[in-house]
């Protein structure tokens, strides 16, 4: 079993990290939907941001981890028969698919120190606000991490329809290749 990639498939890490964050950008996203509607006498309305905020800290190593892990692996070519716009059309989908999660990082860092507290990360150590307590900063930051939350969905979404594409109509190897390595 191969651990890293080649140039014409993905490796066990890739695949593994790419499939991890794929269940937590979909379960952060059904979370988020959730604790929007909670009101304050609700069983969830402490634990459900608490469990959001330490998961995007899990999200935010993996999502540096896959950063840093595609720097110095080899990205496989595209499989054969993919068209020259299909493969630019991936890798603009690839980047937005980098861009968008770190900015959801950042706006869910600053929703979450803009009174001024840290966030506390499943109990294990907190990180520290970086800046002091700022009245309206939550606001406006919730209101950019909710446009960007459904702009990763959109763009996920996307991402995964272009696979079905390629495996079902194409019938090339673009979707086995992040299935098994």
């Amino acid at each position: 079993m191969k651990f890293i990639n080649s140039k014409s498939s993905y490796g066990l890490l890739t695949i593994a990290n790419h499939w991890i964050m794929a269940l937590i950008v979909i379960g952060m996203f059904a979370l988020g939907l959730f604790m929007v509607d909670l009101n304050y006498s609700h069983e969830w309305y402490k634990s459900a941001p608490h469990i959001h905020k330490s998961v995007g800290f899990i999200f935010a190593v993996l999502l540096s981890y896959r950063v840093i892990w595609r720097q110095v692996n080899i990205t496989p070519e595209a499989a054969p028969g993919v068209t020259r716009w299909e493969d630019k059309l991936g890798h603009l989908a690839h980047i937005v698919l980098y861009l968008i999660p770190f900015a959801l990082i950042v706006s869910g860092y600053l929703i979450s120190t803009a009174d001024g507290r840290g966030i506390d990360v499943f109990n294990w150590f907190e990180i520290p606000a970086i800046f002091p307590a700022n009245k309206g900063m939550e606001d406006i930051a919730g209101e950019i991490h909710e446009l960007l939350a459904f702009g990763i969905i959109i763009v996920a979404a996307a991402h995964a329809l272009a696979a079905l594409k390629h495996h079902f109509i194409n019938k090339d190897r673009t979707l086995v290749r992040m299935l098994k390595p």
